[in-house]
């Protein structure tokens, strides 16, 4: 595997962690190193970690607390 493939995975743990529950990429990263962002994406979307992710947390997190304010009156 490529040294830059490398330090990319080791900069964040949950890649690590995903390449080891998946380990297909391992084969994927060392003939396609191009595919990093792919398996970056990949691992974005499988942690919920997207943009549209956390807003959707927010806005369900916002919901909860207006639910609850709104019962307690």
């Amino acid at each position: 595997m490529h040294l830059d493939i490398q330090f990319k995975l080791k900069e964040n743990p949950l890649y690590i962690k995903y390449l080891r529950e998946h380990s297909y990429w391992y084969k994927i990263l060392i003939r396609e190193p191009k595919l990093i962002d792919k398996y970056i994406e990949e691992v974005k979307t499988f942690y919920h970690l997207r943009t549209s992710d956390k807003i959707n947390k927010a806005i369900d997190t916002f919901n909860l607390v207006s639910n609850l304010f709104n019962n307690m009156i």
